[in-house]
């Protein structure tokens, strides 16, 4: 995440509810106008980028697109960084499995948990 700091990274899905499992990936959702400059910033590391793709989503009766950038670290973990615009960077979202808002942690809020509370759980 601290690779992505500008983009305002936020860790949600199960990683940041401590619900995962063996095949759980990393969901991180970035804050940008040109995925592919978030992708740029991501091949300038040793991170692998598996695949980008587009993804249309109706909420509130608006469509919205984000990009996902499929991305494998050199130790074969799984990570989805998600592109949002800025503009939504204030906006709650629901989490279409559990019902409540997706708060997600950010960088220096994850850092924090870390270092005081790394089994803490985000569960509804």
């Amino acid at each position: 995440m601290r690779l992505l700091g500008k983009y305002d990274p936020i860790l949600v899905g199960s990683v940041w509810r401590g619900t995962i499992h063996h095949r759980s990936d990393l969901d991180i959702i970035v804050h940008h106008e040109e995925p592919k400059e978030v992708a740029r910033t991501i091949q300038q590391t040793d991170l692998r980028i598996e695949r980008m793709e587009s993804a249309t989503v109706v909420k509130h009766g608006e469509k919205k697109e984000y990009a996902h950038i499929h991305v494998e670290s050199p130790t074969k973990e799984k990570v989805e960084v998600i592109v949002h615009s800025p503009e939504e960077a204030c906006l709650k979202e629901k989490c279409e499995i559990y019902g409540d808002e997706i708060k997600g942690l950010h960088l220096e809020e994850l850092e924090k948990l870390l270092k005081d509370n790394p089994h803490k759980r985000f569960v509804p």
